[in-house]
């Protein structure tokens, strides 16, 4: 929620909006009605910027070490609008409330310029992953001092993928454009997967609340996605998985569908925010943040054999990407200050350390240690409430040396030498009503 986003997402004791469904689910006890709020976040993702080297960059190694020159690379600039909606009901005589709410938790869109002649395409050129949960909720005060809530995640998730292998025994790397791309490949896939959440809220003081919650890991299977290689080259065909193809098992042809499956771990998360009203009108929270991300061990798409007449030939392969995503914790602050009844003005910090080593790190998500620094207001009329925020992400430039070599058969390494940089802007907008 735009509340809480103008807090540093430091949410997880106050949680006294409807957005407690994520947050907290305990919190729905605080409310009072029937609520619903929906709402919308802008993501203004900067391309990341990379100087270095990589695999497929031309550069020749000097015997001193190091290269003959170093190449950059910027992403493009990617876009994303993320909508929320939630519903709630909470009985004051009997302490019940429920409701329900639609989010996404997780995202992922990186893109680069020329799929044709990219110095990251035999790694990635693009991958896009959305995902959507609904979640119903309740949640009961027992007396009080101590509210629970729980809930059921239901996941729907789309991903797209998309690369070009290189091959340097076939062709020539540094003509215009290189002639020793194998093919286009784009993976395009949807799935589902279940999973839980619960919390608890206690109130020790009326100047106090301490806030628990965890969400399980959701193991999203992507399955049947649509598989497509196009520009198939004419002189040479290697698999995913490095083993050569002849010509003769695309039947000559330059594009070839076919099907394809992957299976994505996303991580459980846990919080604890402890949350005090210094005065009337001023509130400060502060939360620890737990991502477990060493859920995430390998990235593994799977493609189908090639099939010839009646019987299979060679198999495009397995690509298994090793990633031993580390678990990590994040710390937030916020503060709300009410300058009349109606209005209030929030501020917000959060460290958010990466999870990704630098010995698996790759293309498709360059990532480094994030400062997040968060503004933002609340304004209440009648019955409605509006609440507005801005966040902006500054990375940490990370410096990773992780270049693998050419195979002895040409198939391209993986990996870079090199520094990243990069940032984002975040704008989120909701509304409230109380029936």
């Amino acid at each position: 929620g735009a509340k809480a986003m103008g807090m540093g997402f430091a949410f997880t004791a106050q949680a006294d909006d409807p957005s407690a469904i994520y947050f907290n689910p305990a919190g729905l006890t605080q409310l009072k009605g029937q609520n619903i709020m929906v709402g919308l976040t802008y993501v203004r993702e900067n391309g990341g910027e990379f100087i270095g080297t990589t695999p497929v960059d031309n550069n020749v190694p000097l015997t001193s070490g190091g290269f003959t020159n170093q190449k950059s690379e910027t992403q493009k600039s990617l876009n994303f609008f993320i909508p929320n909606a939630y519903y709630t009901k909470t009985n004051a005589s009997t302490g019940f409330a429920y409701g329900v709410g639609i989010f996404a938790p997780f995202g992922l869109g990186q893109e680069y310029n020329d799929r044709n002649t990219s110095i990251f395409r035999n790694q990635i050129t693009k991958i896009d992953l959305m995902t959507v949960v609904v979640n119903p909720t309740i949640a009961f005060k027992v007396n009080e001092v101590l509210s629970m809530g729980a809930g059921i995640d239901y996941m729907y998730g789309k991903a797209k993928l998309a690369k070009t292998p290189v091959n340097f025994a076939i062709g020539d790397n540094s003509a215009t454009p290189p002639t020793n791309n194998l093919y286009l490949l784009d993976l395009d896939a949807d799935g589902d997967a279940w999973g839980y959440n619960a919390g608890l809220l206690l109130t020790p003081s009326k100047n106090m609340k301490v806030g628990f919650s965890y969400r399980s890991s959701f193991t999203l299977k992507l399955k049947d996605g649509d598989v497509n290689l196009s520009d198939i080259s004419t002189v040479g065909r290697t698999g995913l998985s490095g083993a050569s193809l002849s010509l003769a098992a695309f039947g000559g042809a330059t594009t070839y569908p076919a099907k394809g499956s992957t299976v994505i771990s996303m991580p459980a998360t846990a919080a604890l925010g402890v949350s005090c009203n210094f005065t009337d009108r001023l509130t400060v929270e502060a939360d620890v943040d737990w991502t477990f991300w060493s859920s995430f061990s390998e990235l593994r798409i799977q493609l189908p054999t090639v099939l010839i007449g009646a019987g299979p030939s060679a198999a495009l392969g397995t690509s298994v990407t090793p990633k031993g995503w580390k678990d990590v914790a994040a710390l937030r602050l916020g503060a709300q200050y009410k300058v009349t009844d109606p209005l209030a003005l929030r501020v917000g910090f959060a460290y958010d350390p990466s999870p990704v080593p630098a010995d698996t790190m790759g293309p498709e998500l360059p990532d480094a240690d994030r400062l997040y620094y968060m503004v933002g207001a609340g304004y209440k009329y009648k019955n409605w409430t509006f609440d507005g925020s801005y966040l902006y992400m500054a990375k940490k430039d990370r410096t990773v040396n992780n270049q693998t070599a050419t195979s002895p058969t040409g198939t391209a390494g993986t990996g870079f030498n090199g520094t990243w940089k990069g940032d984002a802007h975040l704008v989120a907008f909701d509304v409230a009503y109380k029936f």
